[in-house]
């Protein structure tokens, strides 16, 4: 068995990253949004990129681009998109702080056996930190959960 763990902010969030555009199913309408190449970890975190749920519309004029050879990079969202969560880059892990589905997150994180923490502030918030890289794969579930949450609202905006 392997003793090492990967316990480089950094890293873990370039994993996170990475899972999140290379996500051709489950989290399809998930992008990062405005990534920091050059971040340098803080001990309070500092933002390394925005997790955002695109817009059906938008996923569906982005497949016609690529297959017409024109790819689009992180960071080129519109303002239609919704934050779901913010990646804060520390020495030897990730916070992400989430801004949709709340309750519904902080449940599945906590069952992924990640450390959760409610943040104090309007809209509450809700804290998974990502300590290893192998908490990587164990949070998307957790991400899934916000993603629906955004949809959720997103529709009963429409509605409304």
């Amino acid at each position: 068995m392997v003793d090492d763990r990967l316990r480089d902010g950094v890293r873990i969030a370039q994993l996170l990253s990475s899972e999140v555009t290379g996500e051709a199913g489950r989290l399809r309408d998930l992008e990062v949004a405005d990534a920091d190449p050059d971040v340098e970890p803080t001990l309070d975190g500092a933002l390394a990129y925005r997790i955002v749920r695109v817009p059906e519309a938008e996923m569906d004029a982005a497949d016609v681009s690529e297959s017409d050879g024109e790819t689009t990079t992180a960071g080129e969202v519109s303002d239609d998109a919704t934050t779901i969560a913010e990646a804060f880059v520390q020495p030897e892990r990730v916070r992400l702080e989430f801004r949709a589905g709340v309750d519904r997150v902080a449940d599945v994180a906590a069952d992924a056996d990640l450390r959760v923490r409610p943040k104090a502030v309007r809209p509450p918030r809700t804290i998974v930190f990502l300590e290893d890289g192998a908490a990587v794969k164990r949070v998307l579930p957790a991400l899934e959960a916000a993603r629906d949450a955004a949809l959720a609202d997103e529709t009963n905006a429409d509605e409304a």
